[in-house]
C-alpha cells in the first residue's frame, strides 16, 4: 500500500515538473519572437517656425470705387461718339457729343450783349465823375451788365449740356448709341466704372468685432480665377449689427490692376486678424480619437505617443499651440498603425512632406 502511495506522488511531481516546462517554452518562444518582430519603417520631420494667420471666411460682392450712369442733360442728335465698350478713358475726355449749334449761337448772342452791357457801364462811370449821368442811370446800367453775364453763363451751360465727357477715369460700358440717333433728355448712354481698385463688401460675425481693425489685410478668390487670389485691405467699419444675421458689414478695397475684377462679381474672403509665428506640423501627422489630439515621435528607434493642441490651419499643415518642441521628430507616415513603445526605422522620403507650408492663410 506505501509502495503504491510513493509510485501516485512520483507521477504527479513529474506531471507538474513537465507542465511547468511547457509554460516556461512557450513564454521564452513568445518573448523570442517579441524581440525579432521587425521595426516599422515610417517618415518623419521636425516642427518648424512659421508665420501663422488667425483668419475669418466670409463671401461678398464686388462694386467699382467710382462708377456712373450717364444721361443726357438736353435732347439732341448724336454727331460725335467715344463709346468703345471696354475702353478705358481718362477724366474730361469727350464721350458723346450731341448737335450743339443752335447752343453756340445762343452763346454768341449772350457773350454779344454782354460786351454791350459792360461798355454801356464803363462809360456811365466815366460820366458819373464828371457828374453827367445820375447814379441811379449808373446802378441800372451795373444791373443789366450783371444780367447779361448770367444770361452768358446760362448759355454756356446749355452749351455744355450737350457734351458728356467722363468726370473720372475709368472703363466705358456697354452702349447702343449710334451716330445720328436722336436723344431726349435723360436717356441713359452709358456707365463708366472705375477698375483699378474694387470695393468689397462682406460681413463679418459679432464674436469677431474685437479682433477686427481698419488696415487689416484681406484677401479675396473668384470662381472666375480659382487658381489666383486677390490682395487688398479692409477700409470701412460699419456701424451697427445687425440684428437678424448678427454681423456686421465692413468693406475692403482690392488690387484690381488687369482690369480682370468686375463690379458685382461674386468673391470669397479671408479676412486676416491676426498673424504671428508658431510651430507648424503637416496634418497628416495628426491622429485624432474621440476629443483626444496626438502624434507620435522618434525617440532612440521607438515611438512615443504625445498628445497635442492644435490651433490655426492651413492646407496641408496645422499649428502645434502645445505637445510639442522643434527638437521633437514628428513621425508623418505609418504612424496608423504604430502603438506607443513600438520599434522604428526612420527613412527619408522627400515626397512623403508636403510643401506648401504657410503659404495661405489658414481658415477659421
Amino acid at each position: 500500500m506505501l509502495k503504491q502511495w510513493l509510485i501516485a506522488v512520483v507521477l504527479v511531481v513529474v506531471a507538474a515538473g513537465g507542465a511547468f516546462s511547457w509554460q516556461y517554452l512557450a513564454q521564452e518562444e513568445t518573448e523570442n519572437t517579441q524581440t525579432q518582430r521587425p521595426a516599422s519603417k515610417v517618415n518623419a520631420i521636425s516642427p518648424a517656425m512659421e508665420v501663422v494667420r488667425d483668419s475669418v471666411n466670409a463671401v461678398g460682392n464686388l462694386r467699382a470705387l467710382d462708377q456712373v450712369e450717364l444721361t443726357t442733360e438736353v435732347s439732341g442728335r448724336v454727331v460725335e461718339m467715344n463709346l468703345d465698350s471696354g475702353k478705358r478713358v481718362e477724366r474730361g475726355q469727350l464721350l458723346l457729343r450731341l448737335d450743339d449749334r443752335q447752343a453756340r449761337a445762343d452763346l454768341q448772342v449772350a457773350e454779344a450783349t454782354l460786351a454791350d452791357a459792360r461798355r454801356q457801364f464803363e462809360r456811365a462811370q466815366r460820366l458819373q465823375a464828371n457828374n453827367s449821368i445820375s447814379r441811379s442811370q449808373v446802378d441800372e446800367l451795373r444791373t443789366a451788365m450783371d444780367v447779361a453775364e448770367a444770361q452768358r453763363e446760362s448759355a454756356r451751360t446749355r452749351l455744355d449740356n450737350h457734351r458728356i465727357e467722363a468726370p473720372f477715369e475709368g472703363v466705358v460700358g456697354l452702349s447702343d448709341i449710334s451716330l445720328g440717333t436722336y436723344l431726349s433728355a435723360g436717356t441713359s448712354v452709358t456707365t463708366l466704372d472705375s477698375t483699378d481698385r474694387m470695393e468689397l463688401g462682406f460681413s463679418i460675425p459679432e464674436r469677431f468685432l474685437g479682433q477686427i481693425r481698419i488696415g487689416q489685410n484681406v484677401r479675396g478668390t473668384s470662381p472666375a480665377y480659382s487658381d489666383e487670389s486677390f490682395r487688398g485691405e479692409l477700409v470701412e467699419l460699419g456701424t451697427r449689427v445687425s440684428e437678424l444675421s448678427r454681423t456686421l458689414p465692413v468693406r475692403a478695397v482690392i488690387d484690381n490692376p488687369d482690369g480682370r475684377l468686375r463690379p458685382g462679381q461674386f468673391m470669397s474672403v479671408n479676412l486676416t486678424l491676426r498673424e504671428r509665428e508658431a510651430l507648424v506640423i503637416p496634418e497628416q501627422a495628426v491622429m485624432i480619437r474621440g476629443a483626444d489630439k496626438y502624434v507620435f515621435i522618434a525617440e532612440d528607434g521607438v515611438a512615443r505617443r504625445v498628445s497635442v493642441s492644435l490651433g490655426s490651419r492651413s492646407p496641408g499643415w496645422v499649428e502645434v499651440s502645445e505637445g510639442l518642441s522643434q527638437e521633437d521628430r514628428v513621425i508623418i507616415t505609418g504612424q496608423d498603425r504604430l502603438s506607443s513603445g513600438d520599434r522604428i526605422e526612420v527613412v527619408d522620403d522627400d515626397k512623403a512632406i508636403p510643401d506648401n507650408r504657410f503659404a495661405s492663410s489658414p481658415e477659421s
